[in-house]
């Protein structure tokens, strides 16, 4: 089965990203339903599902080629450049909803939802909604005394800054530095901590602004300080189940 399913997934990924080129996406979003290029993505697929099959399984290939025109050409339809990036989104669950159905047409079997919420699942998950949104808050909370003086002595910067960027950053290092305790690489912390500290260097040299310099400091070392302790903190727990 499971061999079956890598197929599957590695025919989906080559069809879908490896093997379409823009320029085929941009006429498929022009041309909609007319376009050359929906039925060249359609017979790519079809292509690869033969080879990875080697011919087997065929009326699977064809549920699954299938529903990928509909599913391709329904979100063609409703695009546009307000709901293109939720829209591939949801396209992508579709196409992966289907694949489980042909797996599990193809070689039936049972999720067992009890696992998922077992103990050390949902210690796992509360660390990993508390590293990401509950650290931002409360490090937005210990920073509030210094976010006006901060904005006040701040010189304009050249383009600005991206919208949420930092908030988004705050989640991605806590997130990797996490990751590196649960799987003990403490000297990636280390490298992580250099490699920010390079590219923030540059902008804080140029703005020659303490405050800013100190107050991004303790920004940083508030996120990872938090982020080791949760690592520290889910490494006890866990032993304790």
């Amino acid at each position: 089965m499971m061999l079956f399913a890598l197929k599957l997934l590695l025919a989906h990924f080559m069809g879908d990203f490896v093997f379409q080129p823009r320029h085929w996406v941009e006429d498929k979003l022009q041309k909609k339903g007319r376009s050359k290029y929906l039925y060249f993505h359609i017979g790519v697929h079809l292509l690869v599902l033969l080879l990875l099959l080697q011919f087997q399984h065929l009326g699977a290939i064809m549920v699954i080629v299938a529903t990928h025109y509909l599913i391709d050409l329904g979100k063609l339809y409703l695009t546009n450049p307000k709901n293109y990036r939720w829209l591939f989104v949801v396209d992508q669950v579709l196409h992966l909803l289907v694949l489980c159905g042909v797996l599990y047409w193809v070689y039936p079997f049972q999720i067992d939802f009890s696992q998922v919420f077992d103990e050390k699942t949902l210690l796992v998950i509360t660390f990993l909604v508390f590293v990401t949104y509950v650290c931002g808050i409360i490090m937005r909370m210990l920073l509030a005394p210094y976010i006006d003086e901060v904005a006040k002595s701040d010189e304009p910067s050249e383009g600005g800054s991206l919208k949420n960027a930092g908030t988004y950053i705050g989640m991605l290092e806590r997130l990797f530095v996490f990751g590196f305790i649960l799987i003990q690489q403490w000297a990636a912390i280390g490298l992580l901590i250099a490699a920010k500290s390079v590219f923030r260097f540059g902008d804080l040299n140029k703005g020659k602004n303490r405050k800013l310099t100190e107050y991004v400091l303790i920004g940083t070392l508030l996120s990872f300080g938090l982020a080791i302790l949760s690592g520290i903190c889910y490494l006890y727990l866990s032993d304790q189940l």
